[in-house]
């Protein structure tokens, strides 16, 4: 029965792992993908149009040519595509009754697309005939002669029509081009139901007008259908129309583990083979096709390979820590059936029948439990990829059928002696292989972006903690038998008795009824602990220094806890820096006043341009010291305040600017011409208000500065260190605004107050920077996988006791003739078990440090961060102790659990039938 709960629980893992690692490989990539815009996930192709016989059914037929050759390795929708013809360059309308903000006039460009109509709701007029307008226009173009052109027919958005100042039946005029150069006439008005529908994508100034800007001049551009009748004289509307075709790839049906056939499939569409077939078949010479997907499924790939250290690191502990199991649980059925197995080998049974009637009896429980495991998983964890889940099923149902009658082969054979050379030479090897991938990972450092993940990476702590239990398991005996000697020396036999036996090993009798001993301690639940303590302990401190990097660039980021920026040069208004500063939560208020229009003159240059920092010196040097960017003594800017006009003003330059401008007084000269004499006080590498690299910043202090610079008297930023709400401190910023700019427009969907102020919380940019799918996706397995460990872990301590429950049975059985309490009794079995799971823990806490301190440094944490981040991760106590004594924990609960509810029923049996020993 154990050894089906075992094989199911353990086959289970093995398949559902791959599963999950697939789908949320997927789930990430498709993430990915679609926060990178359907523009940048399609296909783009565009060619000439025929400069005559140009017909919608042309497009559909390139079109379809197009969709034959997606499918294999990603696939279009054809409900999705978006094709049709467009003008290359927009007109300029003459009409002087149009809107003019700045005095230029407005352009258009004409678009026919197919399917137009479905996406759009006609409200006046109605939509472009697919008749030929001069078709239909000769017998009047002939009255009035051949020179005149009749309109192109548009249907044009109501609200680009309302900005302009057009209306249904305006004839708009452009400048010529050419003789045959047309007007256009609105005979339709439409509205767009949906804007963020992905039809629009590129097509937006066909749903409303768009801003063209020269400068700070101001000027309109618009688009407008036509119908299929005008396709032929699109191209004397500007110089040259062009057909196109937008394909959407559909990114939902997009996998990772065929992301280099992916990639593969889509270069050949844009510029390799399939491009050349597309450009025969279709007739279309200058058919050209480009896209954004190949450098993102290339980042994806980079992506995905950075975060698979993480995600292999747990995974691998688990299984290793398995492993252990499983041998565990074929010892203890090899030591429950000895009597029975040397028995049928005494009675002429071969040892190769007994091992294959074992291995039988093992395929009776061990089989229909994992193919019910792997039933589950699949059916649990659905995905396109049935070949590793069945591969690494396979695997561990093999080990699980084989760790019994393998235990009992070597059981069986006949006993040799055993060398002493030959454990340390096995510990020597082991310690060589982990010195050698510890070096070599040392040695090349990180692995190039994008490169297969690194076994080595993997291996070594894992390694380390085989290393680490190999030495534990040398010094616990010893170190046990110093401390069962001392208690020999105090009153009461328990603890030395418990630690006694803990030194010498409770294993099984061994072999024979004459034979003596026994085992010695028993180093696999050891190395099962320590598996699990170290791979646990190395993830979390590589999630920590993930969480504490994330902060950092997030308190960088906004330059505190909370800021609340101005646009421009507008002042923060009135009272609001000081009423932010006392929102709860804040303990630090830095009310600045910062500029980007000064120079320093005088400097190797000549002149500088710089950004100038008004703060209050100690306020600041504060900010500056929590956000560990340019922490200065505030001392360094005393005597700001108090000094006459003439006096220079004591000022923190920026390593650069210092480098170029050196020690001595310089002058600062505003955008208006004003001056004041700043004296090189200090020098900083970093500043929060403008945490750029390089970037040259002057700070000044506050107080005699704000008197010499006009407007610095008026704060145009606020930093606050503590815990802030953003909602709290959005609705400050919101009741501060003036009432006319408060009260938002009708017709402006968002917060009037973005449009003036930015509020914004370092709480608020963490969760921005962890909301990937990859970044979370990689954190879920790690701790399942943690926790998985820690049960193998346990029930490998349990096992370990359940292999011993005869001897110690027959042990405190005999001691409770001798007067030992029942509380006595558990007690023995917590000091037997918990020195070996407490030097585990241990053990399993220095390997993990051990591990952080040889690998972290080779370990890029920029992807799980979600930002640029400098190589390495930090060692922190908090982590590491938390899994280790954690596990001890759980382990000494079970242990208790076990001894107080299994022990007396044993023990009343043992006394019952007498010694059996």
């Amino acid at each position: 029965m154990l050894g089906a709960v075992l094989a199911f629980v353990a086959v289970l893992l093995a398949a559902a792992l791959p599963r999950v690692q697939d789908r949320s490989a997927d789930q990430a990539l498709r993430s990915f993908l679609h926060d990178s815009g359907p523009r940048n996930t399609s296909l783009l192709a565009a060619a000439p149009a025929p400069e005559s016989g140009q017909d919608p059914r042309v497009l559909d037929a390139t079109l379809n040519s197009m969709l034959a050759r997606t499918g294999a390795a990603f696939h279009v929708d054809p409900a999705t595509v978006v094709h049709g013809t467009r003008t290359t360059e927009r007109q300029t309308l003459t009409n002087p009754e149009l809107s003019r903000p700045s005095g230029f006039p407005p352009r258009m460009s004409l678009l026919y697309v197919r399917q137009a109509e479905a996406h759009v709701k006609l409200v006046k007029g109605r939509w472009p005939s697919a008749t030929p307008t001069a078709a239909a226009g000769a017998p009047a173009r002939a009255s009035r002669g051949a020179a005149e052109t009749p309109p192109l027919q548009v249907a044009l958005s109501e609200r680009a029509a309302r900005t302009l100042g057009a209306r249904l039946g305006s004839v708009l005029q452009s400048e010529s081009v050419s003789d045959d150069t047309p007007s256009v006439e609105v005979v339709g008005l439409f509205t767009v139901p949906d804007e963020t529908d992905d039809f629009w994508v590129d097509l937006e100034c066909l749903a409303h007008a768009c801003e063209h800007r020269n400068g700070e001049n101001l000027s309109w551009d618009v688009d407008a259908f036509v119908g299929a009748g005008d396709l032929d004289r699109l191209g004397t509307w500007g110089h040259t129309a062009e057909d196109f075709w937008r394909l959407p790839v559909d990114v939902d049906r997009l996998r990772a583990d065929r992301l280099d056939a992916t990639t593969e499939d889509i270069a050949s569409y844009v510029g390799g083979p399939t491009a050349a077939t597309l450009a025969q078949e279709t007739d279309r010479e200058w058919l050209r096709t480009t896209s954004w997907l190949p450098e993102l499924l290339k980042e994806a790939h980079v992506r995905r390979q950075a975060a698979a250290p993480l995600t292999a690191i747990g995974p691998a502990g688990v299984g290793a820590v398995a492993f252990v199991v499983l041998c565990l649980a074929g010892a203890l059925a090899t030591d429950r059936r000895k009597a029975e197995l040397r028995l049928l080998l005494a009675r002429g049974g071969s040892r190769t029948t007994i091992v294959g009637r074992l291995l039988g009896e093992s395929a009776v429980t061990v089989l229909p439990a994992a193919a019910a495991a792997t039933t589950l998983a699949v059916l649990l964890f659905p995905t396109p990829r049935l070949a590793p889940a069945l591969l690494s099923a396979a695997a561990v149902a093999l080990l699980a059928l084989l760790a019994f009658p393998v235990r009992a082969a070597v059981l069986l054979s006949p006993r040799r002696p055993v060398g002493r050379w030959r454990r340390p030479v096995a510990e020597l090897l082991v310690l060589v292989t982990t010195a050698a991938a510890v070096l070599e990972v040392r040695r090349r450092g990180i692995a190039p972006a994008g490169s297969d993940l690194d076994p080595l990476l993997v291996a070594a702590p894992l390694l380390l903690a085989l290393c680490a239990g190999l030495l534990l398991a040398r010094l616990q005996p010893v170190v046990t038998g110093w401390l069962a000697a001392a208690a020999a020396r105090r009153s009461g036999l328990v603890g030395f008795l418990g630690l006694a036996r803990a030194a010498r090993g409770s294993g099984a009798r061994d072999a024979g009824p004459h034979a003596g001993g026994r085992t010695g301690p028993s180093v696999l639940p050891m190395v099962a602990l320590l598996l699990a303590v170290t791979t646990g302990g190395f993830g979390a401190a590589v999630l920590d220094s993930v969480d504490s990097a994330r902060l950092g660039v997030a308190r960088l980021t906004v330059g505190g806890d909370a800021a609340i920026t101005a646009y421009g040069d507008t002042p923060l208004p009135d009272g609001l820096a000081k009423a932010a500063g006392e929102l709860p939560g804040i303990r630090t208020p830095v009310p600045l006043w910062i500029d980007d229009g000064f120079s320093v003159l005088g400097t190797a240059q000549g002149t500088t341009q710089v950004t100038v920092v008004v703060a209050e010196p100690a306020a600041y040097a504060q900010l500056s010291r929590a956000l560990g960017c340019g922490s200065f003594d505030p001392a360094l800017l005393a005597g700001g305040g108090a000094q006459s006009p003439d006096a220079p003003v004591p000022a923190l330059f920026s390593a650069g600017l210092a480098r170029q401008a050196g020690p001595g007084t310089y002058a600062l000269r505003s955008g208006n011409g004003e001056e004041l004499r700043a004296r090189v006080a200090g020098v900083i590498d970093c500043t929060p208000a403008l945490p750029v690299p390089d970037a040259a910043t002057v700070v000044l202090p506050a107080g005699h500065a704000t008197t010499l610079i006009d407007g610095a008297d008026r704060p145009n930023r606020w930093y606050g260190l503590g815990s802030a709400d953003g909602d709290r401190l959005r609705a400050l910023v919101r009741a501060a605004l003036p009432a006319a700019s408060a009260a938002p427009a009708p017709a402006t969907p968002t917060d009037p107050a973005d449009d003036l102020y930015l509020a914004r919380t370092a709480a608020e940019t963490v969760a921005e920077l962890g909301a990937d799918p990859l970044q979370r996706s990689a954190q879920r397995l790690f701790w399942g996988s943690v926790a998985a460990a820690a049960g193998f872990a346990l029930l490998a301590v349990l096992l370990t006791l359940m292999r011993t429950v005869p001897e110690r049975t027959a042990l405190l059985a005999r001691l409770r003739t001798m007067g030992l309490r029942r509380r006595q009794g558990v007690a023995l079995i917590l000091s037997e078990a918990l020195p070996q799971t407490l030097a585990a823990a241990l053990g399993g806490a220095l390997a993990a440090a051990a591990a952080v301190a040889l690998l972290g440094p080779a370990m890029d944490l920029s992807t799980l961060v979600g930002a640029r981040v400098p190589t390495g991760i930090r060692l922190t106590a908090g982590p590491v102790l938390t899994q280790a004594l954690g596990l001890a924990a759980l382990v000494a609960a079970a242990v208790l659990v076990e001894a107080a509810t299994s022990g007396r029923r044993q023990i009343t049996t043992e006394l019952r039938a007498g010694d059996q020993s």
